[in-house]
């Protein structure tokens, strides 16, 4: 785009925003459905004051700013007035990320821009930028879609094919349960790629990204010097991995196992993938890659409406195996499906329920731009033009006309999934505490001198104890039934591991106490958490991202000069 020749003797100003807040209240600009927590939203949400309760940031937009050659500042989470005191700055380019139910706020976004500094070009991307038409929908300049680095390399003239550098970031900035703060540091971010060639019908993702995988980090030697220094920088060796089916490429797993197991320094990861791709990879090698939470897509139990990386794989089965060995499991539904009927519906709740999985997600059955369903749906007439894009979010209406489901029979659906999901199963970190415990006494049984079975054996005590304060939170707080389990629980981990020391004893005190208090505050003012303002500025010279560096060491070399800056740079919460 030869249009940007004109930074050639000059250093790019951009900013970088997700949309404004508040988040998660009905206003005219969104709704209180769609709050801005992924797991209060949409796994945990009938579990009351139980629920995960954790703050992720747009994760793209550090991404993007890690990898340009141009002075990039990070807006995350602000207010309006907050961003319009930004952009009065002048910026070169402004780009904004939203996705669909969050499109009243890009547009607005847009107008403030026009209005305070309109030398400024307008850049839309995120999920969002799939909207049909959003080009003459909002005020803009260019939509980028889909992988968003090698777009603006390419929009600013710079190589959109220099080795990609990970950033060192948090995968959330604040976690509670029954408002007690999670122990320990936050997990670490790592994203090895983009995208996923399943394709599922549903899936935003894979067809954001064209149905294909590009990988940021290609081996498993890469994967493992970028966890090295991620974690030597943030001072904890877990990893949530933000790829949508990590496992898929097998060899590049099984050669960062390699890794680990050599330089025996082992990791922990928070992974997606899917039933067929788990049983490709088998259980001992998860086991041995350090997983710990796997987060799988069961979809429903019918085969009519099944996906092909279901056929042939026994849920229930495989849930029970992957919890055996200490991996916590996540297992998503959908509802609302075409061959869903009031009369059949129930028996895919049931299928879900009947897996047993430490946490359950379950969503409506949503098109939305890009993927293959919204095609066939809008073919047929059946996408909602009526309902404004706020609604798109899958927790209350269905955007698409069901003959079985009309008005908020949808929603009612949903609300009994996840009541029936909590009465039946528990909390879900209860569910977690006994994987945990699970996985240790499993691997107790069959201990050996194998160096990364007896590391494994050491994470799954250290999970356990770390999250066996909150037995207590659950003595006092859940259910009769769950306080009876509860309690045998804390029973069944004294006989094996011990007594709480007294270090724990009054971390189960302090955890009892915030508990109290978390109760009082929803209770006064409701459970409504807004995330803080995180403003990021990444300050970048052409000599640290140039093309001629070795591609062997490409992603270690690149990031011991880019990331001194970045720790460098201004980074403020307001």
């Amino acid at each position: 785009m030869t249009h940007f020749n004109r930074f050639a003797s000059k250093t790019p100003r951009i900013l970088l925003a997700g949309v404004f807040g508040p988040y998660g209240v009905d206003d005219e600009f969104g709704r209180a459905k769609n709050i801005m927590e992924l797991f209060h939203n949409q796994v945990t949400k009938g579990q009351g004051l139980a629920s995960f309760r954790l703050h992720h940031r747009s994760f793209g937009l550090y991404f993007i700013a890690a990898n340009l050659n141009a002075d990039v500042t990070v807006l995350d989470f602000p207010s309006r007035a907050r961003f319009k005191k930004e952009v009065k700055k002048g910026y070169d380019i402004v780009g904004i990320s939203f996705i669909t139910p969050n499109f009243k706020k890009a547009k607005e976004m847009a107008q403030i821009c026009r209005n305070v500094a309109p030398d400024s070009e307008i850049v839309l991307g995120g999920h969002g930028a799939a909207i049909e038409g959003v080009e003459s929908l909002i005020d803009c300049d260019h939509v980028a879609k889909g992988e968003g680095i090698r777009w603006f390399r390419e929009h600013l003239g710079q190589d959109k094919d220099s080795p990609i550098v990970h950033p060192t970031l948090p995968a959330s900035d604040w976690q509670a349960i029954y408002g007690v703060p999670i122990p320990g540091k936050t997990n670490n971010l790592l994203v090895p790629g983009v995208g996923c060639v399943n394709g599922c019908n549903f899936c935003a993702t894979s067809h954001y990204f064209g149905k294909t995988y590009t990988p940021f980090l290609r081996t498993g030697k890469e994967i493992f010097d970028t966890c090295c220094r991620i974690a030597d920088e943030r001072g904890t060796d877990n990893f949530f991995v933000m790829d949508e089916n990590f496992l898929k490429d097998k060899e590049r797993a099984l050669a960062l196992i390699d890794e680990m197991e050599r330089h025996q320094r082992y990791f922990k990861f928070y992974l997606f993938s899917s039933a067929e791709t788990i049983a490709n990879m088998g259980i001992d090698n998860l086991v041995r890659l350090g997983v710990i939470f796997i987060w799988i897509g069961f979809e429903t139990k019918s085969r009519q409406g099944n996906y092909e990386k279901n056929i042939s794989n026994h849920g229930q089965d495989l849930v029970r195996q992957l919890r055996d060995v200490g991996v916590s499991v996540l297992a998503s539904g959908i509802l609302c499906l075409e061959e869903h009927t009031q009369e059949n519906i129930q028996e895919d709740i049931d299928f879900m329920i009947g897996l047993n999985a430490d946490l359950v997600q379950f969503m409506l059955y949503t098109p939305l731009p890009v993927t293959a369903l919204y095609t066939r749906l809008k073919g047929k007439g059946l996408i909602r033009d009526d309902l404004p894009f706020e609604d798109w979010h899958g927790q209350q209406v269905l955007n698409w006309r069901h003959p079985a489901f009309p008005d908020d029979s949808a929603e009612r659906w949903l609300n009994r999934a996840f009541k029936m999901e909590y009465e039946a199963n528990f909390s879900s970190v209860y569910r977690m505490i006994k994987t945990a415990f699970r996985g240790y006494k499993t691997l107790a049984a069959a201990s050996n001198d194998n160096p990364h079975t007896n590391a494994r054996m050491a994470q799954m005590a250290k999970r356990t104890q770390e999250y066996r304060p909150m037995l207590e939170v659950l003595k006092t707080n859940a259910s009769p039934r769950e306080q009876q389990q509860a309690s045998q629980l804390q029973h069944e981990i004294t006989s094996v591991l011990g007594s709480l020391s007294m270090s724990s004893k009054l971390l189960a005190l302090g955890a009892r106490t915030a508990a109290v208090f978390w109760k009082m505050r929803v209770k006064l003012k409701g459970d409504m958490r807004q995330p803080r303002t995180i403003c990021t500025h990444y300050r970048r010279h052409k000599s640290r991202l140039s093309p001629a560096i070795n591609p062997v060491c490409a992603h270690t070399e690149a990031a011991k000069d880019i990331f001194t800056s970045t720790d460098a740079a201004a980074y403020t919460r307001l």
